[in-house]
Order: C-alpha cells, then structure tokens, then sequence
C-alpha cells in the first residue's frame, strides 16, 4: 500500500477574488515584506499585472506565477484573474494549489466571482484561508460581511473542517495584516506565518514515478515552446527522457532540453526539481494545456483539466471593407486562424471552429468580455478583422429550446430601482430578492438569460449616472424565455465612399447621434451614427456647401459639431445588430452593414416584407 509523503518546504497557493478585491495589491506587499527587494529599490505598482491591457484596465485578465520565501520555506503564489469571463484561468490555476487565499472587499461583501472560485476550490479540497481586505473604508462593515462569507460556505455545501476557516482582516495597500479590524497591524507577517501553518505542504507518493500536470503554456524565442505545471510524483533532471500523455492516450517522446523553477517574478534554471514544486519544462513542441509528462517506463496520466463550457459565440473573419489593409499589417485568413489556435493553445476556455466560409471562425467563450480582450490583444498586434455580434449558445434537449442564464446582482442608489427593475424587466429578468440596508443604496438580485446583458452594461452606467455596480454569474441552462427588442433605434448609414464634411455632418445631426468628425474616411455601407427612429437610413456625411456668387453677411460661418464620443470596441460589439459588424484596425473601429451595397440590402428586405405578408 503507497503511502504519501509531505513536502514541508513548499506550499502552493492561489489567490482568488472577485475583481478589484485587491489581490494583485496584496501580492506586492508580499513581495515587498519577504524580502525579494532590497531596502529603498524603486518598484512598480501591481508588478504582477505585466500586459499592457491589465495596467490600463486596472484587472487581472491572465492568471501568473511567481514565488516568495519565507522561514525557510518556498510558497509558490498564483494570481488570479477576478472577471468571470476568465474563469477558465481561475480552474487551470487551482490545479497548481493546495491552498487558497479567499480575499474579500469589507464594504462590497462576496460578489458572483467570490462564489464562482470559492466553488472551484471547495470542490478541489483545497485549504481555504479567508482574508478580509480594505477594512480601512469608511463604509466597510467587516462584521456583516463575515457573516456573508459563512452563508456563501454553507450554500456551497462546505464541511465542517472548510467551515472552521483561519481568519484575518488586512489593509493590501498599506501592507499590513491583524487578527481583528479593531487593531491596526504592522506588516503582513502573520498572513505569511498563516500560511505556513494552515496550508498543507504538497503530498506525493515515493513508490510513484515522475508525474506533472500541464497547467499552462508559454513561449521563448530561444526554448520554444514551454510547458508549465505542478509536479505530483518523482522528480526529473535537464535531459531526461521523458513523455507527453496527450488526449486519448496520444505518446509523444520529449527531451528536457531545459528546467526552470519560480525564484520570485523570475523564472530560474534548475538541474534538478522537487516533488510538489511549480516548474518550467522546455523540449516539447505538440504540448497542450491538461497534458501529462511523466516517464517512458510507467507511463501513467493523471486527470486532465475540465473548465466549463463556453456559453457565448462571435464570428472572426477578415476585413472586406474598401479601407481593408491600409492599417494593419496581418490581414489574411490563415494568420487570423493561425492566431485564434495559438489563443486556444494558452487559454483553455476559448474554443475555435471552422465556419461554411474559409475567412471566418466561430469563436467560443465565457463572455463577451473575454471576446472583447481578445480582439483588442489581435489589433494590437497588428491584425486587421472584421467581427460580429456575440450571440449566447442555445442548447436543445428532451424537444425545449434552452440558454444560458445568469444569477444578476446590481448595487444602486434607491432613486434608480425603478428604471433598473423595468428594463431589466423588458429583457425577460426575475426579480429573485431584494435588499435596503437603509444607507439609501439597494442590492437587487435577477435570474436574466445572458443575451440580456449583451449590450445591457452601458446602458445601467447612464441610468444609474454612473453610480450602479452590476456582476454576474452563470447560473445553468434553463427553458428559453422569448424574444425581446435589445435596440430600439436604427443606424445611420453612408450611401458613397468619401470623407465626412462639417457642413454634411452638421445638416445630419437632427437626425441622431454621429459616430464621425470631419476629414474621417466612409465608404458605402459604414455606419456613421445612430439614428434617433428604428429603422436604418441611408445618408450622405460627404455633401458640401453648393458655392455660388451670390455673398450675403452671416451665410458663411463656422459650422459647430456636437462633440463626438470616441467609439470604444466594447461599445462597438455591444451596439451592432445581427446584420452588422466590427470592423478592427490596429488604428480604427468602424462600424458597418455586413452586405455593403445599398441597393442589395433595399431587394433583400423588400422580399422580407413581401414573405412576411
């Protein structure tokens, strides 16, 4: 009978949180007390948010590894991203960690992604450690959100042993930690000292051979491709001959070429790895995410890693419009292919398939979030394309039509309940509870499908000024509910190619809300604004003033614009109706009719007319 060993100078652990909860903050300050700097070294905020795309938006949108030492002993940290439309980062990451950290903002309480990963690490067994952030607010209420916390355990169905948490209060930007909000702490010693003491060591079997579970992937220009994950038998040395389990039980011999292992942010060259340890393995080309490498002799895998189904769908395809090619640099299909693989390749929540076109890929994931970020990391890159609406993915069962829907949380000021109520109504939303706290703010919570909240976000930030905080979670499939109006207005779209003029533009503003300012190029069939009715029309911002010799005082001055709102490319996606699209440059968005020609979009929905008769 095996017998499992304890490695004791490691611990693996995982920070999880809803988003802006503070994790990544917390991360420095660990960073800071455990000495990884010297005393004075000028540091970045938020070192572990690297991508351009995470400092901008203030989130973290791709889970990392790094590592502090503390007593002698080695703790691996992970950071987690906090959106739930990067969930699938959230379930590759536990699979490193035998513990967790659960962090949880003292005045907003736990959120949907607090029960998302908080679900995910129970089911993993994995030892949960409970911190509760920012209690430095003036409007935290530590007390009720512990409170909170224990109701969100028990309505996930924890044990008695996960139910006795260790708990701590912290403030992450001051960098200090105590055992009661009432105190005021002086470092984060004792979170680091709570970990080594309620977060077991990894276990692993020394009758077992050489086992790790591919967790993530990377790439180096020199080592090629990189597998990443944690270790559960054995060990393994630079140049063992070794082998990747694939799907389906696939062989493919490799050769460790190169051994990494986590020293702080950086990455270190290793002769030799131990049992439990996060690590980094160069020699394998045809390496996917879930895989197992283990020993030629005992080939054994281990359970690969399962992320929930993608419940949205949004078609890629390449730029058609008369402007295609002038911006970018990637413009052909089999790049924007070869770029939607290698995405699926490092993120296990995006699914890719082929569609009846050779130009363009159906695209499935969590949200249309995820969808957003990654189209705004391909223009960035230097791709051209062109995207559609994101649509949900419907489901057929037993003969009902079903979908996805969503458990809807919203925190507004109680003078904006009844417009949110309302529209939400409209969209096919429930209203499952509600509560006044009395400090004139109300929580409301909705069972809405997710098509709902397509579009639905920018239009709650202009009902409730700006001032309503909205999170979701999936809840499951359920019967579809019906249909509804997601827009109640039209597009204004440009009948000639040219370039807009102030005296066009201006003559064109009774009629809606425009999208472009003068010397900006159109094309027939670009949407150039939203026109104030329901129905599209077709228009000329291109028209200039007829000149003649006639003068007459007061005739001729300046015309003055309305200003115009810089079109963002979740707004973009959000806006479009199904015969509509993106169109993405690394410089531009525009929006535009997916058939451009105005006399084809006129024949087909006169035969509409005529079928619907």
């Amino acid at each position: 009978m095996s017998t499992k060993t304890i490695n004791e100078s490691l611990r693996n652990i995982a920070i999880i949180a809803h988003v802006d909860h503070g994790k990544t903050t917390l991360v420095d300050a660990m960073f800071k007390q455990s000495g990884l700097f010297r005393e004075g070294q000028e540091v970045d905020e938020r070192i572990m948010d690297s991508m351009d795309l995470e400092r901008e938006r203030g989130i973290t949108i791709a889970a990392k590894n790094c590592s502090v030492a503390w007593k002698g002993t080695k703790i691996n940290i992970i950071d987690t991203p906090g959106h739930a439309d990067f969930g699938g980062e959230v379930e590759r990451s536990l699979s490193m960690a035998d513990g967790a950290i659960l962090l949880v903002d003292a005045s907003e309480g736990p959120l949907p992604q607090t029960r998302f990963v908080l679900k995910k690490a129970l089911e993993q067994g994995l030892a949960l450690m409970v911190v509760i952030n920012k209690v430095d607010r003036q409007d935290a209420r530590p007390a009720e959100v512990l409170d909170e916390i224990y109701d969100l355990f028990i309505d996930l169905d924890a044990n008695e042993d996960q139910l006795d948490f260790p708990l701590l209060y912290a403030i992450g930007r001051d960098g200090i930690a105590m055992e009661s909000p009432d105190e005021r702490g002086e470092n984060l010693h004792i979170l680091l000292d709570m970990v080594l003491e309620s977060v077991p060591g990894p276990s692993h079997d020394e009758a077992e051979p050489f086992q790790m579970l591919v967790s993530d992937l990377s790439y180096s220009d020199y080592l090629g491709r990189l597998a990443i994950g944690k270790i559960h038998h054995g060990s393994a040395r630079s140049n063992d001959q070794l082998l990747c389990l694939a799907a389906e039980g696939k062989e493919v011999p490799l050769k460790v070429t190169k051994l990494q292992t986590y020293d702080g942010l950086k990455v270190v060259p290793t002769e030799t790895c131990q049992p439990g340890d996060i690590i980094v393995i160069a020699g394998i080309e045809d390496v996917h995410i879930g895989d197992t490498i283990c020993t030629k002799d005992s080939p054994k895998a281990l359970p690969r890693i399962t992320v929930d189904e993608p419940t949205v769908s949004m078609r890629f395809g390449i730029n058609t419009s008369p402007l295609a090619g002038q911006e970018g640099k990637l413009v052909q299909s089999n790049k924007i292919r070869e770029r939607l693989m290698r995405e699926t390749l490092l993120n296990v929540a995006i699914q890719v398939e082929e569609t009846e076109s050779r130009d363009a890929f159906l695209v499935k994931g969590r949200g249309e979030f995820q969808m957003a970020i990654l189209v705004e990391q391909m223009r960035r890159e230097g791709f051209e394309l062109s995207v559609g609406r994101p649509e949900v993915i419907i489901k057929h069962k037993d003969g009902k039509k079903l979908e996805p829907i969503e458990h809807l949380f919203i925190d507004c000021d109680e003078e904006f309940m009844g417009i949110v109520t309302e529209k939400i109504q409209t969209r096919k939303g429930r209203m499952t509870n509600m509560v006044n706290h009395g400090t004139g703010r109300v929580r409301l919570e909705f069972s809405v499908p997710s098509r709902s909240l397509i579009g639905y976000r920018d239009e709650f930030l202009t009902d409730t000024k700006g001032t309503g905080i909205m999170n979701s979670y999936l809840e499951d499939y359920g019967e579809y509910r019906g249909d509804f109006t997601s827009r109640y207005t039209g597009s204004l779209v440009a009948d000639r190619a040219g370039r807009g003029v102030a005296y066009g533009i201006f003559n064109l503003e009774p009629r809606g809300r425009m999208f472009i300012v003068p010397n900006d190029p159109v094309y027939e069939g670009m949407i150039v604004g939203e026109h104030n009715r329901d129905n599209d029309i077709n228009i000329n911002p291109s028209k200039e003033k007829k000149l003649t010799n006639m003068r007459a005082s007061g005739k001729d001055e300046a015309v003055i614009l309305t200003p115009v709102k810089p079109m963002t490319l979740e707004y973009a996606l959000n806006f479009i109706k199904d015969d509509e699209e993106v169109e993405v440059t690394p410089q531009s968005i525009r929006l535009r009719k997916t058939e451009l020609s105005a006399l084809v979009r006129h024949r087909t929905e006169g035969k509409k007319k005529k079928s619907t008769k």
